[in-house]
Order: structure tokens, then C-alpha cells, then sequence
């Protein structure tokens, strides 16, 4: 699961429970359901302006126990530790914004090269087979040199081994010779697609015919 995702999952969840807790106390704050009519259950956290949030009975429950306070101070440090494992990750960014280069003929001059530049190079290059669909590469850190993460879409039926054998040799060949490094190494995810069942080629081509494309 990649960080973007989780990071939607997370704040939808957060953002979840913070709508659902902030309707419950703005209704009993407004008196909502004296106004309507409504009889929520005992359970009900407020149910009127003037009960609190967490009741005296709630608060004090479990506090003679002996594992209520190892259990709070246990819970809060965990939440704590993990939300700054949060922020620290998200801070942390992993893409690179240029890589270094060394200049021939120049001793101790290195030229630094626009990372997306040198990406929009290498993922036009991965297109130029018909059947890749889609290719999205990044200029990433790591231990020792700079590493190249790609994610290449193919049509259904193409060839991964082809593609592999392309990239290789094709754009990840010409950057080596053209930032004159001596090593960009490169991990790659394919994907081939599936072909669609023959029902939806037809609706596909029928939609086509009803709303023909203008260039």
C-alpha cells in the first residue's frame, strides 16, 4: 500500500470519527433532541446542555483499579509515539528534486540535472513501445546511489520480458551515458492489463459511433 493511500485512509478515519463526534455534542449542546422529540437511549453521551460530556460515574469508573494508569499512560504513549512516526514520515521526502553529475574535463565540478527532467526522459522513452500504455517513473534516495522506482502499464497481451529488455537497454542506457554515472539502479512494476469481455468492446465502439471525437 503506497503512503498516499494510507495517508487518505488515515485522515478519512480521523476525519470520521471527529464528524461523528462533533454532531453528538452540538446536538445535546442545542438541545436537539428535546426539541424534536427524540428519546435517545441511557447510554446516549449528552443529551442536554446540561449533562457533561463524560459523566462522573465514567471518569472515576475503573480509577481505583491497578491497571487503570499503567493502561492510560501506556495508551497516550503509543498514540503519542505513533503520530510523530506520522509527521516524521510524511516530512521525510523520499523523491529528489535534481541528482549530481559529474562534468568531464572538470575536476571537482559536478552539475546537477533536474530529477523531473531526467524522469519525463525516461518515461517517454518506456512509451515509445505501442504497448505500453502508461509509464510513470521517479528519481528516488537510497543507500549509496540514487534509485530509479517505475511503474509501467501495458496493453492486454503485451510483453513484460519485452519491456524489461527495452527499458534496459533503451532509456535507462542513455541516462547512464548521459549523466555519466556508474550506476542508476532501477526497480519496475508491471501491470498487464486484461482484455475486456467482447460485450464491452462492442459498448465501447457504439458509444464511439454516437460521440465521435473532434480534433
Amino acid at each position: 500500500m503506497s503512503r498516499g493511500t494510507v495517508n487518505r485512509v488515515l485522515i478519512g478515519l480521523v476525519g470520521a470519527v471527529l464528524v461523528v463526534a462533533g454532531v453528538l455534542v452540538l446536538a445535546g449542546g442545542l438541545d436537539l433532541y428535546g426539541r424534536l422529540g427524540v428519546h435517545p437511549p441511557g447510554w446516549w453521551p449528552l443529551t442536554s446542555p446540561y449533562q457533561p460530556v463524560v459523566s462522573a460515574r465514567s471518569r472515576t469508573r475503573w480509577v481505583a483499579g491497578s491497571w487503570w494508569w499503567p493502561t492510560v499512560i501506556g495508551g497516550l504513549s503509543v498514540l503519542v509515539v505513533a503520530t510523530v512516526w506520522w509527521l516524521v514520515a510524511q516530512l521525510r521526502r523520499t523523491g529528489l528534486s535534481s541528482i549530481a553529475v559529474p562534468t568531464p574535463g572538470v575536476a571537482g565540478l559536478r552539475t546537477r540535472v533536474s530529477a523531473r527532467a531526467l524522469e519525463s526522459a525516461l518515461e517517454s522513452g518506456a512509451v515509445v513501445l505501442p504497448e505500453v500504455e502508461r509509464a510513470d517513473v521517479r528519481l528516488v534516495r537510497a543507500p549509496g546511489h540514487p534509485r530509479l522506482r517505475g511503474a509501467v502499464r501495458l496493453t492486454p497481451g503485451g510483453d513484460p520480458a519485452a519491456l524489461v529488455e527495452h527499458f534496459e537497454t533503451g532509456p535507462r542506457a542513455d541516462a547512464l551515458g548521459s549523466l555519466r554515472v556508474p550506476e542508476l539502479p532501477a526497480d519496475l512494476r508491471i501491470r498487464v492489463l486484461q482484455e475486456a469481455p467482447a460485450g464491452a468492446r462492442r459498448r465501447r465502439r457504439r458509444r464511439r459511433r454516437r460521440h465521435p471525437r473532434v480534433e
